[in-house]
């Protein structure tokens, strides 16, 4: 554990900016507590924003969101913006449906009507995912602003706040804990894919004791929107294994006990090889079969880290839209265990002759299975279950609905 200081730049940049006096918590994957802030100069208030609200999502990961609120976060906006202080909307999360209501309610109207927003989110990648599937939710309107959203990593991988400020030129040069986005008026449109699921597919909440219907499309079909990653096989039924409270209390290791169990069955035999086609579409627009009908491992992917240290897919560059598919197919639980490690290293899975990686425009996934456990999907962490004989498709999406606020010369 120790102190760092960071700059939060203006913008302004003959401004210098204030200095940031920060402690590192004894758990790194816990946020850092403010010693002290030092203003270099009054700074300007946010010109471009009408409205601001703070999202804390008291759920999400260590459950430190309304923490790092009180002690940091708070303290920094004051600094930034001294006279926005009484108007900034604060929401606390009452329940996992609290920001999907809040994005219908007040962030879609007030963007449909042409209200510039900027929206700090202490979440994880859940909370990203309720924005974008509430502001897809309906049409947009001629005057319809995108919210800005300022991501700060609450959440237990954060895998959008982990790609975002990826940057394999520099490193060291991070954006921790997203506080540099706090003061920055540079904003990026947010990449998203719409899964598309056959009729019946559900929703699991509540730790898979209850299901839900999805929403559904002008058409009547069954979707969610993605702004991370949607996968089916080993890498969906680890986090929905997992998405307990006795496994969230492990943190970021809950996927790896996760995994470990699904790869070593207790009766010795080897990994559940999944069953059914998955196809990907070209820059061609056309359909291909991949030759395999069983695997273990199909992840279509926008981002480059599912966490920190974990790089599924090294070609993808922040924010650029490009969608990835991450394939193997079945194999031990030991050389399962060492294509994975490989991607703790850099994404060095990927050089690998077992694994497919390749850019798509879309993925297709028909299940071949008759136990509902092996058809779940995992779209950025909720978990769907498809009907026997269905079927989910992902396509990248054209229109962009949010604006993600990034450091200045990160992206």
């Amino acid at each position: 554990m120790g102190n760092f200081t960071m700059h939060l730049p203006l913008w302004d940049d003959q401004i210098l900016p204030p200095m940031l006096y920060l402690a590192e918590n004894e758990d790194p994957a816990q946020p850092p507590r403010l010693l002290a802030l030092s203003p270099r100069q009054p700074p300007p208030t946010n010109p471009l924003a009408s409205e601001v609200h703070v999202i804390i999502s008291t759920g999400s990961g260590h459950k430190q969101a309304l923490t790092f609120w009180d002690n940091t976060v708070s303290t920094i906006l004051g600094t930034l913006s001294p006279d926005e202080g009484e108007s900034t909307h604060k929401h606390i999360t009452q329940s996992e449906s609290t920001i999907l209501e809040l994005t219908r309610d007040v962030f879609f109207p007030a963007a449909n009507a042409g209200t510039t927003q900027r929206i700090i989110l202490l979440s994880g990648d859940g909370g990203i995912v309720d924005l974008v599937n509430g502001l897809l939710a309906q049409p947009a309107g001629p005057n319809y602003i995108a919210p800005q959203v300022v991501v700060l990593p609450l959440g237990t991988a954060n895998a959008l706040y982990h790609s975002i400020n990826f940057n394999p030129d520099q490193p060291d040069q991070v954006n921790k804990w997203g506080l540099a986005s706090l003061s920055s008026n540079t904003t990026k449109p947010l990449p998203t894919f719409t899964a598309t699921f056959s009729p019946g597919a559900r929703l699991l909440v509540d730790e898979a004791r209850k299901e839900e219907p999805l929403p559904t499309n002008a058409n009547g079909e069954a979707i969610l929107h993605g702004a991370v990653v949607c996968s089916w096989g080993m890498h969906a039924s680890l986090v929905a294994d997992s998405d307990t409270s006795e496994y969230r209390k492990f943190g970021i290791e809950r996927f790896k006990m996760a995994a470990k169990e699904a790869l070593y069955p207790g009766d010795g035999s080897l990994p559940h090889p999944y069953r059914g086609k998955v196809s990907v579409l070209k820059a061609n627009n056309e359909w291909r079969a991949l030759p395999e009908d069983q695997h273990l491992y199909t992840l279509a992917t926008l981002v480059s880290h599912l966490e920190a240290p974990f790089c599924i897919s090294p070609r993808s560059r922040p924010l650029s839209g490009s969608l990835h598919l991450v394939h193997f197919g079945p194999t031990s639980g030991d050389e399962a265990m060492r294509l994975m490690g490989l991607a703790y290293q850099g994404g060095k899975h990927v050089d690998d002759e077992k694994v497919r990686y390749e850019e798509v425009e879309g993925v297709r996934i028909d299940f071949a299975e008759e136990e509902g456990r092996w058809r779940r999907v995992c779209v950025d962490g909720k978990i769907v279950r498809v009907e026997e004989g269905g079927w989910v498709e992902i396509r990248r999406d054209v229109e962009k609905r949010v604006e993600v606020v990034v450091a200045a010369g990160k992206v």
